[in-house]
């Protein structure tokens, strides 16, 4: 019976141990988890370590604006730095400097990951297209659901440090029409000793002495801009840096307000991409696309606003002389800290007394306004310092002593601005014309009302409005912020969008908004692209008040559609605007976000077989390789031919005039339509030439109406596709 007694004892005691490694394996993150939000015009993706790096081993990723288009990413990579003074480590070395570098490569030896999650306030919209649920892979982002937030989502981060002093990051986003381009990142310092995963507390009495914290923020503005400046330009290399704020703090008391929303004042700083040294064929500034359209690829601005920060543990107030620097700074020049432990304390000391304290390192660095001082002796910013990776915005932080148990916080806002799309489409295209006939001199009309007769002044003073834009997304930022995140909010989505092809309409339906019954509902209305999604949506239908629907209907039939194209829709929810009435944002009706129901994926005229093979069609015939031509027959979709009144089953087989097989089709679906995208199955591009289009029957095909059979298996008919250049 005793040896019973301890056989059960020992077996208790392996449960015990087992259920304490689950508990300390559900404690921790992995240091590759992330949260995307997508809910706005600005979308990102943040990492469990604390920080983000945007390199994914294919391109720099991150803070995406506009988002609904390609290649916007603005992110390249936040340098985040904590250290203090006259530390002792839980193993009773001494460190004079004692400091922690934000990176992956240090999780597990200096971070520690504890949580990462992200608060929905609703349950995200399903969208359909014709059955397809296309918000079925982002639903992983969200981990919980609580209706009681007040931003549309909230990460929330914790990472312990081997220094004792635990992070506490929480993220807001916003998805209402003037607050989605901005994140607001409220940091929180708390001295708990915990120095690993476990809930142990191994610094339990330690001061954390001096506590200095520093950030160096580096933005490609933006990512397709590189393709015109030149490939380094993709981590920034040519980015101008400047700032503004400097006297902050005989302006900290005022109110911003909607009769003067953009101030100079806030303590922010922003980049801006410059002159290259890649492409010198044309002036840089917005990355015209002067090989194509003329769009400038890169209006982009970037930055981040400090919007609050402890005096101290005690005086949670804001310090209006914090940061202790905010300027530039060489991006990839920085003491090299390779491990946390004593032979790399050298290196910590460099770094604490360096980019720590405000004092730049190797003094490739400053406090003053970057592109102001050296933008006349230095057109290609990186030259001021020749670090090849650009520049960073530098924002350091101190010092603070954090008994056991205090803490101190620190309000940011990060965002994107710029022109729009679509005056980036304007702009260029009439800076192209110039470029084209070195003889058109204008005039040319600048955002201040005057005129000039150099296209490039005229390009570069539009590009520049980007930062009045990305002050006045600063400046909403603290107005949400001041207001204890209390800014009007729109309606909610409807919670169901479905889009289906049609043989002579697409239908489009949706389940009723969760605010329909709030007094200030206003109805609905609905959007529709054509071609492609990354392109501008126009309204095509509105319901309820103030239109010319004013019944509040769930469901419209788009007769509009032509047979070929493809089509994009969202739907919005809006308000009559009686509850913004606020100093938050401009006045009147607000809306939900198009990204919450905004197709990927396209809808067509699905018209029925075809009855017949002789009635095939091949459109257009002839193709023409030509772009000028090409942009006539499909919008936006220049490289498409379509196959008309085949067989509901089919197989098309696509030959060059000699009989090489380069393309195969199955047909499906039943209809009497089908597309190809010129491309051969080999990735390659057809040339001019005749091709044969084959066509068979995969089985048999019947009338629906009178049973009689249409096509036998086996059927088939060739038909001549001509391609001229």
């Amino acid at each position: 019976m005793k040896k019973q007694g301890m056989f059960k004892q020992s077996i208790i005691a392996i449960i015990a141990i087992l259920a304490l490694g689950l508990n300390l394996v559900n404690a921790q993150v992995q240091s590759t988890e992330k949260r995307y939000i997508r809910i706005g015009s600005l979308q990102s993706h943040f990492s469990a370590y604390g920080s983000e790096r945007a390199w994914n081993n294919r391109y720099y990723e991150g803070l995406r604006w506009p988002a609904e288009y390609p290649m916007q990413d603005n992110s390249v990579i936040k340098r985040f730095w904590i250290g203090c003074e006259d530390f002792k480590d839980e193993l009773g070395s001494s460190y004079e400097k004692y400091v922690i570098y934000f990176a992956a490569s240090f999780v597990d030896e200096a971070l520690f990951p504890m949580e990462l999650k992200q608060i929905a306030k609703f349950e995200p919209p399903y969208v359909y297209v014709d059955g397809n649920n296309i918000t079925a892979p982002y639903m992983d982002d969200i981990d919980e659901i609580n209706p009681n937030i007040v931003p549309d989502r909230i990460i929330k981060n914790v990472v312990n440090t081997s220094m004792g002093l635990t992070l506490k990051r929480t993220i807001y986003a916003f998805s209402q029409q003037y607050h989605d381009n901005y994140y607001i990142k409220i940091f929180t310092f708390v001295n708990t000793g915990n120095t690993d995963y476990d809930d142990e507390i191994e610094l339990p009495n330690q001061t954390l002495k001096g506590v200095r914290i520093a950030w160096g923020t580096r933005y490609s503005v933006c990512r397709e801009g590189a393709t015109v400046i030149g490939g380094p330009q993709q981590w920034g290399k040519f980015s101008w840096t400047t700032r503004r704020g400097e006297d902050y703090a005989a302006h900290a008391t005022e109110q911003i307000t909607l009769n003067n929303p953009i101030v100079d004042w806030l303590r922010c700083g922003f980049q801006w991409a410059g002159q290259g040294d890649v492409n010198t064929v044309i002036d840089n500034i917005g990355a015209p696309d002067y090989t194509g359209t003329g769009r400038l690829k890169a209006p982009h601005h970037a930055g981040v606003a400090i919007l609050h920060v402890d005096k101290s543990p005690d005086d949670h107030s804001d310090d209006p002389n914090q940061p202790v620097v905010l300027g530039w700074h060489a991006g990839d020049k920085r003491p090299d800290i390779q491990g946390i432990s004593k032979p790399n304390e050298p290196q910590m000391i460099q770094t604490y007394n360096t980019l720590l304290s405000g004092s730049p390192y190797m003094g490739l660095g400053g406090n003053e306004r970057f592109d102001e001082k050296y933008m006349e002796s230095n057109p290609v910013p990186y030259t001021v310092h020749n670090d090849a990776g650009g520049t960073n915005i530098w924002v350091a932080y101190g010092p603070w002593d954090l008994a056991p148990g205090d803490s101190i916080t620190i309000v940011e806002v990060e965002g994107v601005s710029g022109l729009s799309r679509t005056m980036a489409e304007l702009i260029g295209k009439r800076w192209k014309k110039a470029y084209d006939d070195p003889n058109d001199n204008g005039p040319f009309e600048l955002p201040n009302g005057t005129t000039t007769d150099d296209k490039d002044v005229f390009k570069n003073e539009w590009v520049y409005t980007g930062k009045d834009s990305i002050l006045l997304t600063f400046s909403r930022a603290k107005r949400n912020y001041d207001m204890g995140f209390q800014i009007p909010q729109p309606p909610l989505p409807p919670p169901v969008f479905q889009v289906e092809s049609g043989g002579d309409l697409i239908k489009l339906s949706w389940a009723a908004s969760p605010s329909e019954g709030d007094p200030d509902f206003g109805g609905y209305r609905i959007y529709r692209a054509v071609g492609k999604p990354d392109t501008v949506f126009n309204e095509i239908f509105a319901c309820g008040k103030g239109t010319d629907n004013p019944e509040i209907v769930h469901s419209y039939n788009d007769v509009n559609a032509v047979r070929g194209y493809s089509y994009y829709y969202y739907i919005v929810a809006f308000n009559d605007g009686s509850n913004n009435q606020t100093d938050a944002n401009p006045h009147g009706s607000l809306h939900s976000s198009k990204y919450y129901t905004r197709t990927t994926e396209p809808a067509y005229l699905k018209r029925k077989s075809g009855t017949a093979l002789n009635q095939i069609r091949i459109v257009p015939n002839p193709y023409y390789i030509k772009a000028s031509a090409r942009e006539m027959q499909f919008p936006k979709e220049y490289d498409k031919i379509m196959f008309y009144n085949i067989p509901g089953k089919c197989k098309i087989s696509i030959y060059t005039e000699r009989g090489d097989l380069i393309a195969t089709i199955d047909h499906n679906d039943g209809s009497g339509d089908e597309a190809w995208n010129s491309i051969t199955d080999y990735r390659q591009v057809i040339v001019s030439g005749i091709y044969l289009v084959h066509f068979e029957v995969t089985e048999n095909i019947y009338d629906p109406e009178t049973s009689e059979l249409l096509f036998k298996k086996g059927d088939s008919i060739t038909k001549k596709l001509i391609v001229i250049r």
